[in-house]
């Protein structure tokens, strides 16, 4: 398909979901994560940032409708392509390592409408342990103790968190898998493009909150993650990437910077008061009901 041509060619009848999924030289990772996944009645995006090896095909094997782009632009700028050609009310954005469980969208579109909130499902490891998908205030101080750094007193379960017994409040998800109607993520304005790579995700939680929209961890949405992040050993491209989003990401909140909690009043105060707090689901909600 060619980039620049974002409109849809189906007919009038909406796909029931959206998956968009952004691919950078992930041909493994889509067989392994998407074979044998039957997505009749949904549609599934691939926007491929000029792959070298045959992502782009893979993708079309399983199922995809692939915009093949022509230059790489990054993890926000491609979703934000598959949001404007998304025609479905219900949206989500996926990694290439995900695999998601169908049969809990009905369970996500009723607990987003209850709270007009965006969901994360819970992401599961393949022998089905948890991971710590739900984060709250991204401080300075808390993520580096969460990466093994810094003061060793700090409690990283005030950032993250792998276990919940019912739907949770969380102050932003792991960019692995967001779900939630296509009227918040028009109203957000999508994913912020100048994050090429990481803390994107965190942004859209914190952007999401203060506009009136809770982010909502769900332990009974368990969708499969690979999860192979860059950053983890010594390359240093991805972490000129990190540092690069970090830089953007606290100037833009300055107020998490520090372990003082000023966050905790001012533009956060919802958030702060909410978090980590069980979130109601209303197995009633009518169906297919997003944000109006």
């Amino acid at each position: 398909m060619d980039p620049d041509s974002h409109g849809s060619e189906h007919g009038a009848e909406p796909p029931g979901w959206t998956f968009v999924t952004v691919t950078y030289n992930n041909a493994s990772q889509l067989r392994e994560s998407w074979s044998g996944i039957d997505l009749a009645g949904h549609r599934w995006l691939v926007i491929d940032n000029n792959s070298t090896d045959n992502s782009a095909q893979v993708a079309e094997s399983l199922g995809a409708e692939v915009v093949r782009r022509s230059d790489n632009r990054g993890f926000s700028a491609s979703n934000n392509i598959g949001l404007e050609m998304a025609t479905s009310e219900w949206i989500a954005f996926v990694n290439p390592d995900l695999t998601p469980d169908l049969r809990s969208l009905e369970r996500i579109e009723k607990l987003s409408s209850t709270h007009s909130a965006l969901i994360a499902p819970q992401l599961v490891n393949f022998d089905g342990s948890f991971q710590p998908n739900a984060r709250g205030f991204p401080t300075v101080p808390q993520k580096l103790a969460n990466r093994g750094l810094g003061a060793r007193r700090i409690d990283t379960s005030r950032y993250t968190r792998a276990s919940f017994e019912s739907p949770t409040y969380i102050a932003w998800a792991m960019g692995a898998a967001i779900c939630g109607p296509r009227a918040i993520f028009d109203q957000l304005g999508g994913w912020d493009s100048r994050y090429f790579i990481y803390y994107e995700d965190h942004d859209l939680g914190l952007r999401a909150w203060q506009q009136g929209h809770p982010v909502i961890l769900d332990p009974d949405s368990r969708w499969i993650h690979a999860w192979q992040r860059e950053t983890t050993s010594f390359r240093l491209a991805p972490w000129k990437h990190e540092l690069r989003s970090a830089l953007i990401f606290y100037r833009d909140y300055p107020e998490l910077l520090l372990t003082r909690r000023r966050y905790e009043s001012g533009r956060f105060a919802g958030l702060a008061s909410q978090l980590w707090r069980p979130a109601t689901i209303n197995t009633h909600a009518p169906e297919g009901r997003g944000v109006s």
